[in-house]
């Protein structure tokens, strides 16, 4: 059985909605797992940083990239507090978690 995850992108357009427009901003997600939530809005930033502490989904994540997001989406195995220690300023415009509880 083949299962499609929001076929009608009503998350997406829910997120886009709240954030608005992304175009040219730079996007850290938390908890960005295996870039499922990614690569659906991903098109639509100018940078996106995606961690995760999860080695497993990275690595998902990074295999799976679309061709067309590779040099525009990184996808980082670490914690957001590992991250933030080696993060000297604030360098994004938005940042996104979601389904990360």
């Amino acid at each position: 059985m083949n299962i499609t995850i929001d076929p009608e992108r009503n998350e997406v357009d829910a997120l886009l909605e709240f954030v608005g427009d992304l175009q040219g901003k730079r996007v850290l997600e938390i908890g960005a797992g295996d870039g499922r939530l990614t690569w659906r809005y991903a098109p639509n930033a100018g940078e996106v940083v995606g961690i995760d502490p999860n080695p497993e989904r990275i690595n998902r994540a990074k295999n799976d990239m679309p061709e067309g997001l590779r040099g525009h989406v990184v996808m980082l195995e670490t914690t957001l507090e590992e991250f933030q220690r080696d993060v000297q300023e604030s360098l994004f415009d938005v940042a996104l978690m979601s389904w990360a509880l």
